[in-house]
């Protein structure tokens, strides 16, 4: 028996040598904030976006056409999977969106097994979660896709973004959804209506119990802060928000504009994503700081802005998720999927 060596790992070149020096790195990054403001202006392509958004951050030297070449490799072992798993008991109009989803999921969370032309078995591993660093804070590149490519492990960020690039390619429906923290897929069927894709456990799990675990107030929801559906521009604007805590992690330059500019792009597209909002905030706050310190007399004018930013986030319901009350809500989902299971949605997979 054999295993199939992800391609990814010969095809995908990145220099993980993160100490070497960074040359024209604000030159790179506005370049690149100038590519995705255009595709999100015009809606294009998320998987394009993602790539531009991780490749600014390597200082562009990966190549695109090897990242998409992986991707489309991926989308071709979830068209064999279609064939050889067709839905049998399910007969509603969306069938073909249906199993296109059901195949990325597995893909991305079950062992996919081929047999060779002299019946030799090889193996597609499925993607697990990494628990390492999984906000990015230590090294912002674990969050990227790239780095689930190489080593079959990713988080919440990488493995609903992965999902999404599959279902663009395959003209699947999926839309990436919020939580505190967290991401997920959210999926419609005929059937059954609305479900969730969880790809850090590999469940479907009902609403309820995102609501009342994830941390989320009720106004949250109301607001649509948290459990919405994001448009593909909403999702590009997710990779302009990378694009600027990328721009912290290697620069720690908050108060040269950049960071704020890509907070102001993003909310021009999704008014109320709390995350564009808080970073706006928390950029505020220590170019406020700075101005105190030096005693600039903008400073009074800095903090009135930062006040009615915070007095915002607060208004549409957002409140922190503690580092480790998150942790073991993870560690929940992993371990107690059962708990949480949609049952409805159970039973069209395993009649088909």
């Amino acid at each position: 028996m054999k295993k199939i060596i992800a391609l990814s790992t010969l095809l995908l070149y990145i220099n993980f040598c993160y100490t070497q020096p960074l040359l024209n790195t604000k030159n790179n990054y506005n370049a690149c904030l100038d590519s995705l403001s255009v595709l999100l202006k015009n809606n294009g392509n998320f998987k394009k976006a993602v790539f531009l958004s991780e490749n600014c951050f390597f200082n562009n030297k990966m190549q695109y056409e090897k990242f998409d070449a992986e991707v489309h490799r991926l989308t071709q072992i979830a068209k064999l999977w279609q064939r050889a798993n067709p839905l049998i008991d399910y007969k509603e109009k969306d069938s073909a969106d249906l199993i296109n989803n059901l195949s990325i999921f597995k893909l991305l969370k079950d062992t996919i097994t081929f047999i060779g032309p002299s019946e030799e078995k090889y193996y597609h591993q499925p993607y697990t979660y990494d628990f390492n660093d999984f906000f990015g804070r230590e090294n912002w590149s674990n969050m990227f896709v790239t780095k689930l490519l190489l080593t079959h492990k990713g988080n919440c960020h990488s493995l609903p973004y992965l999902y999404k690039m599959l279902a663009d390619e395959l003209n699947a429906n999926c839309w990436l959804a919020l939580a505190p923290n967290h991401m997920y897929i959210k999926n419609r069927c005929r059937k059954i209506g609305w479900y969730n894709t969880e790809l850090t456990s590999g469940e479907f799990p009902v609403d309820a119990w995102i609501t009342a675990s994830g941390y989320i107030p009720v106004k949250a929801v109301q607001q649509g802060i948290y459990m919405d559906t994001l448009s593909n521009q909403q999702a590009i604007a997710l990779c302009i928000l990378d694009l600027a805590k990328a721009y912290q992690q290697q620069t720690d330059n908050f108060d040269d504009g950049f960071i704020m500019q890509c907070c102001d792009l993003v909310l021009k597209y999704h008014s109320n994503n709390v995350q564009a909002l808080l970073l706006k905030a928390e950029t505020g706050k220590r170019m406020y700081q700075k101005e105190k310190f030096n005693k600039i007399n903008t400073s009074s004018a800095s903090f009135k802005e930062m006040e009615q930013l915070y007095t915002q986030i607060y208004n549409i319901g957002y409140r922190e998720m503690p580092d480790k009350m998150y942790m073991q809500w993870l560690r929940s989902v992993v371990e107690q999927s059962e708990k949480y299971s949609n049952k409805q949605f159970a039973d069209v997979i395993r009649k088909n």
